[in-house]
C-alpha cells in the first residue's frame, strides 16, 4: 500500500472525544478512568399471575392487567371446536374491542396455540378472553 501524506489546512488533526457533564456541570472526557456514566434500564414491573382455567361453556374471562413492555403469551389446549378472541380495553372493561392488525382481525383462534399474541405499552390496557366452545373443553392461559 502506498504511503499517501495527509495534509490538513491548519497543519493539525482535530481530536474528537465524547464528553459528558460531571457533577459540577463541567465537560468530562470519556476515558478508561472516567467511563461514560450509564445505568442498566430498570426492569419492567413483575408480570402478573396468569389468567388461566378450563371451560366447556361460552364466557368472557378477565381482566388480565399486563406489565407494560412484555409480550402476552396465549396458550389454548384441549380437544375442542369453537372460537376464542382476545379483547382489549382501555376504560376498565366498559368497552372491549377485538384486536386488529392493519385493519384485519387479529387475536381470533379456532384451534390450539402457544404463542406471543400482543405487545402492550399502554398502562391502562386490560385484556379479556372471549371463549365460545361449541364442543369439548378449552384449557386457556394468558400470561407474560
Amino acid at each position: 500500500m502506498n504511503d499517501i501524506p495527509i495534509s490538513y489546512p491548519g497543519r493539525y488533526a482535530p481530536g474528537v472525544a465524547v464528553n459528558f457533564a460531571d457533577a459540577t456541570g463541567s465537560a468530562k472526557t470519556v476515558s478508561e478512568s472516567s467511563p461514560l456514566p450509564v445505568t442498566m434500564a430498570t426492569a419492567t414491573a413483575a408480570a402478573p399471575g396468569p389468567l388461566a382455567g378450563v371451560t366447556a361453556a361460552s364466557a368472557t374471562y378477565g381482566p388480565y392487567v399486563p406489565a407494560a413492555g412484555k409480550p402476552l403469551i396465549l396458550t389454548l389446549s384441549g380437544t375442542w371446536t369453537g372460537t376464542v378472541k382476545l379483547l382489549r380495553s382501555v376504560d376498565g372493561g366498559a368497552t372491549r374491542l377485538p384486536l386488529s392488525l392493519a385493519g384485519a382481525a387479529w387475536g381470533s383462534y379456532v384451534g390450539n396455540v402457544c404463542e406471543p399474541v400482543w405487545d402492550e405499552t399502554e398502562s391502562a390496557a386490560t385484556f379479556y378472553l372471549q371463549l365460545a366452545p361449541t364442543s369439548g373443553s378449552i384449557a386457556y392461559r394468558l400470561a407474560q
